[in-house]
């Protein structure tokens, strides 16, 4: 048996680099954060609800802002739904509220667009797998000015009011 040869220290300077290299991109937005940034728009404390194994269709909320000029959340896509559509729920003229899609969710800065149960949503049609409480699953949102930015939305349980972690 050899014995072991001690790494020169620009060696393990290297392997240290590498390491923090390769943390990066989690470092700067891990997929458990509750805060997402592109541009001049902020999204916060985005969640779900667990579905049932067969549902069709699931739901993310979320507040977005904006600290510079208005924007607008233009589309919506997930790798775990067919159709992502963005939402809201609309009184019909029987008075009964309905769900409808809308073209856009306008955020005006300092009047965050909060996407919340019985409002405005994102809509996940055809689930390619089951939301489960305690997972999380990616969500791109594409916002007119600010651009692409993905997201991880955590799911809470199947009654939730609101974010996994908040006292609801």
């Amino acid at each position: 048996m050899r014995p072991a040869v001690p790494a020169s220290p620009r060696l393990a300077a290297l392997r240290v680099a590498g390491i923090v290299l390769a943390a990066l991109p989690w470092l700067a937005n891990p997929a458990g954060a509750t805060e997402f940034s592109v541009g001049d728009v902020t999204v916060t404390d985005p969640w779900s609800r667990a579905t049932a194994p067969t549902a069709p269709t699931g739901v993310a909320f979320m507040t977005l802002s904006t600290s510079g000029d208005t924007d607008r959340l233009i589309a919506a896509d997930s790798p775990i739904a067919d159709i992502v559509e963005l939402h809201t729920h609309r009184m019909d003229e029987s008075g009964i509220m309905r769900m409808r899609p809308v073209e856009v969710i306008d955020i005006a800065p300092g009047e965050p667009a909060r996407l919340a149960p019985g409002g405005l949503h994102i809509m996940m049609i055809g689930l390619q797998e089951t939301l489960v409480r305690g997972e999380r699953f990616p969500l791109t949102l594409t916002f007119e000015e600010a651009g692409t930015l993905e997201i991880f939305v955590p799911v809470a349980g199947p009654g939730a009011s609101g974010p996994p972690d908040s006292p609801n």
